[in-house]
């Protein structure tokens, strides 16, 4: 029996309006039973929440036995506010709500009970699943009303719950203290919104066979389900509208400060740290545009690699966003175009995070919303938010998770079978190489969660399998082409090779990436990383040393240990072929050299694996804060959030770096090309673009695509064997002009070269030649003059060599 004012073992909530016939017997049965079966139920208390009755309900003389307390409403509003009064002065650690007439016998409360200690959340009385004794029907217009009205319910508030209004429910007390704190409802309808409650928030609830037994008397209207739908839809609306917009908007801030040396002037200014990339996104937005107005192949152009062209399916030019904002690119420009897709994306990632972990990691949004933000602008994002887009626009990829989640459940395979098939179709127009990064990650999770919960990895194979053949057979039909064009069309490749040395070292696990605002070392991370734009780990000692913290307190949770072994094995996947133990010159084999040279992982950087990580992490420490946000100890709350934010602050990102761009040559800018380049000629800039100087092709994109260059920035073949590289397949011409560029030393060029040359020229079809004033321009000038027998003339701000014979 429960004493005092320290926590008990149970309690049980009655409510009532004018109850003053049935509760007294009610109490009788329910202080009857706890007490000859103390030894089963520990400490106990009775909670009678009486909303405002105007009978004698709160005179009622087994009000005032031992363990039993009264509180009481101002005036009549509902069961839902009774309710909300009598859990909220619950103590105990499992909380039974039941009503007043006792429809299902207290002794059910072991049934339920044994539910609850399977690891449910919640177990609830029900009439509707196998099992149930019913021994006194309702009116049979009454009952044809209830099973109707749960079919709505289903359908809109709680899919998968038979029955949501037998009154007996058992909770663990502080997930019932929460869910009946939120919720709103004044009415019946509160059994609805708490079980909708355990639902978004990925609670399991167990719905447990009960015996019931009709008692006469009932206030449920025939008005009532509609009613409570209709409140509890406008209730969840209004909250969910108010909390999911702040977080919008302010992962929208987020992405214009991270994007403000470019956004508010994206045509002249360059993001530093892009190197050629930006030059090329702009490309692939641009030709992308070109094609969708001109009703041209998506797939293939040869505006650039001219004449042999370039497989676009090949090459990552998010067709699934290009082709959608070809408006925008051709009315305002492929630059602004970009940054939008960017900052928009960007932004929109971050809330399908939020999204995802709200609705089934954790149950409060503000934890949802730091969860999110790190997996959104961790340092692996910001790194490749420089240059790659198809890494910073992934909200398709939580989507696809949350879909996967809901296979799993088996409520309804064919609908979600068929949404995913949709949803992963769209995703490879968007990148093919983030969502195996996704899947490899959801593999890992799936495999560490599936061990530690055999009895939902048993429950769940058989529907995400069927779901998952299903998703394929929508998928596959809708993929096929692009396909097969990408790896069997014009200019398709075999794979390409990032060398050797493309895994992460163990210690940038621990380091700070260079934009980190406080802890940023760009020393340290360049002698790290390949470049500023893989800066792929870098998540920091303190985030690390934060998230072992967590797993070590939250170790109960099957969640909390499959997350950790996730980011864990993406981790040491990322380091590669070959791990370096750090501080030694001790090389051990990596485990991903069982992949590495399998179909597809082949043309993955393996450094890009540490990505999986940034959710992942992110959940941990949303799960943290949810922790701490019940947690009634202040010291524990105080702790929990200090570590999470000094685990945080060192990666609060600076805004990218930005230049004012380099000005398009007025020969370009003003049109005067067209009269040197006539149709089925190109324009080669000197020397041709490539992956290290693709300024030519900001020139074509200026030029609205007006003509074809050779060379360029894109993944092509090479060789017999198809083998992938960067750029062009190299002729010897366009080789020796890279190389007097890079070092200004002329080549000894006699009468082979002229020819070389000659054959070259012919073969880009080159129209003319142009050179822009660049580093060691004087000796490319002086190799032009040479292989042309003539020299170049100045116009338009560069100098240009017409190739026509006679001019």
């Amino acid at each position: 029996m429960g004493t005092g004012t320290g926590a008990v073992d149970l309690s049980v909530v009655v409510p009532a309006y004018n109850e003053e016939t049935r509760l007294g017997p009610t109490l009788d049965a329910i202080t009857g039973y706890l007490t000859e079966t103390a030894g089963r139920w520990g400490s106990w208390e009775v909670i009678v929440a009486d909303d405002g009755s105007t009978d004698g309900t709160r005179e009622v003389p087994e009000l005032h036995r031992p363990g039993v307390r009264l509180v009481t409403g101002d005036r009549n509003r509902g069961k839902g506010h009774a309710l909300r009064l009598g859990v909220a002065e619950s103590r105990g650690r499992r909380v039974l709500v039941t009503d007043a007439d006792l429809a299902a016998p207290i002794e059910e409360l072991e049934r339920l009970d044994k539910a609850l200690s399977e690891g449910n959340a919640a177990a609830i009385g029900s009439r509707s699943v196998p099992g149930a004794d019913i021994a006194n029907r309702q009116h049979r217009v009454r009952e044809l009303m209830g099973r109707a009205g749960n079919v709505l319910i289903r359908a809109v508030a709680v899919p998968g719950i038979r029955d949501t209004q037998c009154g007996f429910k058992l909770f663990e007390g502080d997930r019932a203290r929460e869910a009946f704190g939120a919720a709103r409802l004044d009415g019946w309808g509160i059994d609805v919104e708490v079980l909708h409650h355990f639902h978004r928030a990925g609670l399991p609830v167990a719905e447990v066979p009960v015996r019931w037994s009709h008692q006469p008397g009932s206030k449920v209207g025939p008005l009532a389900y509609p009613r409570v739908l209709t409140d509890l839809a406008r209730i969840r609306a209004r909250t969910l509208s108010r909390a999911h917009l702040l977080a919008a908007v302010l992962f929208l801030l987020m992405s214009v400060t991270l994007y403000s040396g470019r956004f508010f002037d994206p045509a002249h200014r360059y993001l530093t740290d892009s190197m050629q990339d930006q030059n090329q996104w702009e490309w692939f937005f641009a030709v992308t545009a070109h094609n969708v107005a001109h009703l041209h192949n998506p797939f293939f152009t040869d505006l650039q690699g001219f004449p042999d062209g370039v497989n676009l399916m090949a090459n990552t030019v998010m067709l699934g966003l290009s082709v959608p904002f070809a408006p925008v690119t051709l009315l305002f420009g492929p630059a602004l175009a970009l940054s939008l897709c960017m900052t928009l994306g960007l932004a929109a990632t971050a809330f399908a995070w939020y999204r995802l972990m709200a609705k089934r990691v954790v149950r409060h949004r503000a934890a949802a919303f730091v969860g999110a933000s790190l997996a959104a602008f961790a340092p692996p994002m910001v790194s490749h938010a420089n240059a790659h887009p198809n890494f910073v626009v992934l909200f398709m990829i939580p989507l696809i998770i949350e879909r996967t989640l809901r296979l799993a459940t088996g409520a309804r395979v064919v609908r979600d079978g068929t949404v995913l098939g949709l949803m992963t179709a769209y995703q490879i127009l968007l990148g093919e190489e983030p969502l195996l990064l996704a899947a490899l990650g959801m593999l890992l999770f799936a495999a560490a969660y599936g061990a530690l919960r055999r009895d939902v990895a048993r429950a769940a194979w058989r529907p995400l399998l069927q779901g998952l053949l299903i998703a394929g057979a929508v998928c596959v039909p809708l993929v096929a082409y692009p396909l097969y064009w990408q790896f069997a069309g014009p200019q398709s490749y075999a794979g390409i090779a990032h060398g050797d040395n493309a895994g992460n070292s163990p210690l940038s696990m621990l380091a700070f990436a260079e934009r980190s605002l406080i802890a940023g070392d760009a020393d340290t991370a360049n002698a790290l990383s390949l470049n500023p734009t893989e800066q792929n780990a870098f998540y920091g000692w303190p985030l690390i040393a934060a998230a072992f913290a967590i797993t070590v307190r939250l170790w109960d949770r099957a969640l909390v240990k499959a997350l950790a072994f996730t980011a864990l094995a993406a981790a040491v996947l990322s380091f590669g072929q070959k791990i370096r133990i750090p501080l030694t010159d001790t090389v051990v084999p990596g485990p991903w050299a069982l992949v590495a040279h399998k179909p597809l992982f082949e043309s993955v950087i393996e450094g890009r694996v540490a990505m999986i990580c940034a959710p992942a992490l992110g959940m941990l420490l949303a799960l943290a804060l949810d922790r701490v946000a019940v947690s009634r100890d202040r010291a524990t709350q105080y702790l929990g959030l200090l570590g999470v934010t000094l685990a945080l602050l060192p990666l609060i990102p600076a805004p990218l770096k930005s230049t004012d761009r380099a000005p398009v040559p007025e020969f370009i800018a003003a049109g005067m090309w067209k009269s040197y380049v006539r149709p089925g000629e190109s324009l080669v800039p000197v020397p041709l673009p490539d992956p290290g100087a693709s300024e030519g092709l900001h020139w074509q994109t200026a030029a609205h695509l007006g003509f074809r260059i050779p060379g360029g920035y894109y993944n092509g073949p090479w060789g017999p064997d198809h083998i992938g590289i960067y750029g062009a397949a190299p002729r010897i011409t366009s080789n020796m002009l890279r190389d007097v560029r890079y070092t200004g030393v002329i080549p000894a060029l006699g009468k082979d070269w002229q020819t070389q040359a000659e054959q070259d020229f012919a073969y880009w079809k080159a129209g003319c030649l142009v050179l822009a004033p660049q580093p060691n321009d004087g000796a490319l000038r002086t190799v032009l003059k040479k292989l042309t027998g003539r020299e170049g003339t100045w116009t338009g701000g560069v100098w240009v060599w017409d190739l026509h014979k006679g001019t």
